[in-house]
């Protein structure tokens, strides 16, 4: 049993090394777990309950894009002060603590700009948890010299776990007893994500002397490293329409909330099935070659959707294509950022992924798709997304082509 003050891990041999990264490992899953718990409920129905708030589409497209928009800044801030201080564990612990203070600010109907506070705030503290703990479980995973494929799916299949309890159990809850108990349930599973936060060993990494900390800019002046993030910058804007506009979508025609959380809880069951073999699969095309594959069938997927959501055999279908559009194109991203971003760049590495390939994408994807949604329907995101996802798959070829 975990106790709130964890002791530092004191300097040991091999075989206790290896004991205490099992139960770094173990911690983390438990943090993975709660963190996209909270996200399998949060990010799926919180544009449901700004709409049950009478808040019109723009406005929560805005509200949504807040999310994005956070992760601008905050994820490179939050690498940075983790590179340079090596305390991710207390940083860890702090961003989970006040994540939960502040969730109690979804209590009061203070109006759009309330809301719009609050959720600015909560999401500067969520958005460089991920970054962190992925940086953390990469360094575990990658003690060999190598990044472990394997070792890496078996922690992160539990988000996926996590996602899938809440969102069908979120679904079934607000059909049945309406949006009203959302402020609630974000503050338990906020909760749970501090409990785990605060059961992490408290281990400090080595840090490096300013004269001899390397810096990003190098990096980013490759062909390759543009490419890739080109690259991931395009496939995660195709997937805006899933992340802000799926739920309001299937909402509009008619699907019930019920049906909208097993739809999306489909597309983590596949994810999780990725995540327990991925390690017989990646071995088989380069990292680039990947991306190229990703990228295509998140263009098909878009074209499903947008063409047949009617049809619930067809959405079914595209949603299980999440096991390629974002399972595989997630491992793929952390193994070529743990090569090319090593050792005291790995925290500031897993930070410019977020923001370049979260940030910029879903403030950009949020706010101009609650634009056109609102001139010319929410379909209209999904067949936006289609030449993006070619624009996407065309960088990631040439990515390819760098590396050969």
């Amino acid at each position: 049993m975990c106790s709130l003050s964890c002791p530092e891990l004191p300097r040991v041999g091999q075989p206790e090394r290896a004991m205490a990264s099992q139960r770094q490992l173990a911690a983390l899953s438990a943090l993975v777990a709660t963190y996209f718990a909270h996200v399998g409920f949060f990010n799926p129905f919180l544009p449901l309950w700004l709409k049950d708030m009478g808040l019109s589409l723009v406005a929560i497209s805005v509200l949504v894009s807040l999310q994005s928009a956070s992760r601008l800044i905050a994820p490179y801030g939050w690498g940075w002060l983790s590179d340079h201080t090596g305390r991710r564990t207390l940083l860890l612990r702090y961003g989970a603590s006040a994540s939960l203070l502040l969730s109690l600010g979804l209590w009061w109907d203070g109006g759009f700009f309330w809301l719009f506070a609050v959720l600015l705030l909560l999401f500067g503290h969520t958005s460089g948890m991920m970054p962190m703990s992925e940086a953390v479980l990469i360094k575990i995973v990658s003690q060999s010299g190598e990044f472990d494929s394997r070792r890496y799916g078996r922690v992160r299949v539990f988000g996926s776990v996590g996602f899938l309890v809440t969102v069908i159990a979120a679904g079934w809850w607000f059909e049945t007893y309406g949006m009203q108990h959302f402020p609630l349930v974000t503050m338990l599973t906020i909760s749970a994500v501090a409990v785990s936060a605060w059961c992490l060993p408290s281990v400090k990494e080595p840090v490096v002397a300013q004269a001899d900390k390397q810096s990003v800019w190098p990096l980013l002046r490759q062909r390759s490293a543009q490419l890739f993030f080109g690259s991931a910058f395009f496939h995660v804007l195709a997937h805006i329409g899933v992340y802000a506009f799926f739920s309001l979508y299937l909402d509009s025609l008619g699907y019930s909330k019920t049906t909208i959380g097993l739809l999306w809880a489909l597309s983590v069951l596949v994810e999780v099935g990725w995540f327990f073999t991925q390690s017989r699969w990646l071995p088989r095309l380069r990292l680039t070659g990947w991306l190229v594959a990703c990228a295509a069938v998140m263009a098909l997927r878009m074209v499903m959707t947008a063409g047949a959501a009617d049809q619930l055999w067809v959405l079914m279908l595209a949603q299980c294509m999440h096991a390629v559009t974002f399972a595989t194109h997630h491992t793929v991203c952390m193994a070529w950022l743990s090569q090319k971003f090593s050792g005291q760049l790995l925290g500031r590495g897993q930070a410019l992924y977020t923001v370049i390939a979260y940030g910029l994408p879903g403030v950009l994807g949020g706010l101009v798709g609650g634009v056109v949604s609102s001139r010319w329907g929410l379909e209209s995101v999904f067949w936006l997304s289609v030449p993006v996802s070619v624009l996407s798959a065309l960088l990631a070829w040439g990515a390819w082509r760098t590396d050969r």
